[in-house]
């Protein structure tokens, strides 16, 4: 089995990104199962109605979100209308929608969780490790992918070395920096810390830079704004893993711009 994550889309760059690759990735690699994380698709924050739609036209086979899983409070009329979409398990007090789901793959059930940390973050939630726990001893047997939406890396290791050989992939997002750590832990799950982001080259993880130095550096009121043009970028990992044992057999993080495969560091040949 080879499932292919696409990291955090940022604004309408980001979608495009995706949608200008997704099918030939698919082809290229082999992939029978797509997931991207969405949380920041719609103008870089939230998911509104159309975006959503836009991604599962695209390809995207599940959706996952992360703290701006309600940035659009649209979401709260059509997120179980989409019954692959899957918002963080963990939240306090919410209702609406699904914190995992699990689709068949060749007749094989691969189940997607999403959860926020609590490190560096403003959202109260529910302990991680407590609720994944809970999941494990309610989901089908199978190929699970955790979508681990979190600030610090530390947080994300831990998560994945304690869950090492009880899910098959822990997977950062949240940080749209692609981490140099994709690695096989002892047990069989595949990890990295963060996928990265899919949107803007030349951005602040899809802002643009002079709207961040704004507001950063001398306190404008206007918020951060996307940035949509110039190049764009896609930052995913494949993900193998044995249809029979559920483990991970490897893990390969991908960079792309626009649509040419890129090394970091890398000139342009």
């Amino acid at each position: 089995m080879r499932i292919l994550f696409f990291g955090d889309i940022v604004g309408n760059a980001g979608i495009t990104a995706v949608s200008d690759v997704l099918s030939s990735l698919v082809t290229k690699y082999g992939v029978d199962l797509v997931i991207a994380n969405g949380e920041n698709a719609t103008r870089g924050f939230g998911l509104n109605y159309h975006d959503c739609l836009a991604l599962r036209e695209a390809g995207v086979d599940v959706i996952t979100l992360g703290n701006h899983w309600r940035g659009r409070s649209s979401i709260d009329d059509f997120c179980e209308e989409f019954d692959t979409l899957v918002r963080p398990y963990n939240l306090r007090d919410y209702d609406f929608g699904q914190g995992y789901v699990t689709v068949d793959v060749h007749g094989v059930p691969v189940t997607v969780t999403n959860l926020l940390g609590t490190a560096f973050m403003k959202e109260e939630v529910l302990s991680p490790s407590v609720c994944m726990s809970d999941i494990l001893s309610e989901a089908p047997e199978g190929i699970h992918i955790v979508d681990y939406h979190a600030e610090s890396t530390s947080e994300k290791a831990t998560f994945a070395y304690y869950f090492d050989g009880q899910v098959s992939a822990v997977v950062g997002t949240h940080t749209h920096v692609q981490t140099n750590d994709a690695r096989l832990l002892p047990q069989g799950t595949a990890f990295i810390s963060d996928v990265g982001m899919c949107g803007a080259y030349q951005s602040v993880i899809g802002f643009e830079p002079k709207s961040v130095i704004d507001r950063i550096y001398y306190g404008g009121p206007t918020p951060m704004q996307i940035s949509e043009e110039g190049e764009r970028c896609i930052n995913a990992v494949l993900l193998d893993f044995d249809d029979e044992t559920y483990l991970a057999t490897d893990i390969t993080p991908l960079f792309y711009i626009d649509g040419k495969e890129r090394v970091y560091g890398q000139k342009d040949l």
